[in-house]
């Protein structure tokens, strides 16, 4: 179950930096804060949860990965963010990282 919540933690740590790109513009100003903010406080509870069986340093670093691909992925597909071979090779490595520790655990 650590594992779901992990899992889960990272889905909703794309959230957050939606919610922080919804703010930059003045009449969503609000409303991207509040997403940015309860998009946190749901990841973090989830990581909380999974931290009580999934080490610490394994836990987090499995967090931000699929946070940071999962950001990266949202950005190319909705915010016109480049789709270079040298940052896509970039996320490749950063999934590779985490499916080591996955099966390291």
């Amino acid at each position: 179950m650590a594992w779901i919540y992990l899992v889960i933690a990272g889905l909703l740590e794309i959230g957050w930096p939606i919610g922080l790109k919804i703010s930059q513009n003045s009449d969503t100003r609000w409303q991207g804060i509040a997403i940015a903010v309860a998009f946190l406080v749901a990841s973090g509870f989830m990581l909380w949860l999974a931290q009580r069986q999934i080490s610490m340093g394994t836990s987090y670093a499995v967090w931000t990965g699929i946070g940071a691909a999962g950001t990266f992925l949202v950005g190319i597909l909705f915010y016109n963010d480049a789709a270079t071979f040298v940052r896509i090779a970039g996320v490749l490595m950063i999934i590779s990282g985490v499916i080591t520790l996955k099966i390291s655990s």
